[in-house]
């Protein structure tokens, strides 16, 4: 038996956020799941592996956070975007953002909270598919063909040679003096020719309600904003360089890049209040 149960729950907290952030694509959201897997630890009486029952038990509750979610996000105005991790300073690397990346996150969101959960406990964490059985309520054999279609759909989504961060910087940075000069010739060939830029909102005048497909459309837009823009600050997003524009002070749009090659395939534009308002860019 644990000696120290609330030490144990400490300990295994970054994890548990996680694991419950990459199931709901929301920070917020995921310390509400972890903090009322401490109610329960408290309520449960003894815990061998605390750890361990704590996973199982968080992750069954993000489960079923998405499953309501799901349904919310049908009707939301516009474009859903998960909620980014930002730091102001590249050195400040959070262990979250260390796994989790924002370009995944958004590949995450096309797959059932179930495919969601199985890919997530058993390809990102290592959970065995008897475990993963446990938290979604199937069989082991059930929850080895949700992953493995999870994986199919995740692996033909994101790029097929992972972009280091170091080359996610140049390819920005680049792509941003491209930007900043309104050079729509070197903007598109920057541009992955099936690029496309989305716009999160929730429900401000003034955001675009659908996604900008293509090199020349998205860089078209994507100028007609620089020109109106305030100067943007970089900062990190789950780990990689992105931007972050302020209004009157306040933090008004984090900016996320997916890089495929030496080209920009996707621009996530965060701008719903709801999602900036705990960030510390």
């Amino acid at each position: 038996m644990t000696a120290d149960p609330a030490a144990a729950w400490s300990a295994a907290r970054p994890r548990l956020i996680r694991v419950a952030y990459a199931i709901l694509g929301s920070v917020a959201e995921a310390e509400d799941v972890v903090s009322e897997g401490w109610l329960k630890l408290a309520r449960a009486g003894p815990v061998h592996d605390v750890e361990a029952w704590a996973v199982v038990t968080v992750a069954r509750a993000a489960t079923d956070v998405l499953r309501s979610a799901r349904m919310r996000r049908e009707t939301y105005p516009g474009p859903w975007l998960p909620e980014p991790v930002v730091t102001a300073d590249p050195a400040d690397r959070v262990t979250l953002d260390e796994q989790v990346g924002y370009a995944l996150l958004v590949v995450l969101e096309s797959l059932t909270p179930p495919e969601r959960t199985a890919w997530v406990l058993h390809d990102l964490f290592g959970l065995t598919f008897g475990e993963v059985a446990a938290v979604v309520g199937r069989t082991p054999a059930a929850v080895r063909q949700l992953a493995v279609r999870a994986r199919r759909h995740v692996r033909a989504r994101t790029p097929r040679h992972g972009t280091d961060p170091e080359r996610h910087r140049l390819v920005v940075e680049r792509f941003l003096a491209a930007a900043a000069g309104g050079r729509l010739g070197d903007l598109v060939a920057m541009l992955d020719p099936d690029a496309v830029v989305t716009s999160d909102g929730g429900g401000r005048p003034g955001t675009a309600r659908r996604p900008v497909h293509g090199a020349d459309r998205a860089a078209r837009f994507l100028l007609a904003l620089a020109a109106k823009a305030e100067p943007l600050t970089p900062v990190t997003v789950n780990g990689l360089l992105g931007m972050a524009a302020h209004r009157d002070g306040r933090l008004d749009t984090v900016i996320a890049f997916t890089v495929a090659g030496d080209r920009i395939r996707r621009i996530d534009l965060i701008r719903a209040p709801g999602k900036l308002a705990g960030l510390r860019a």
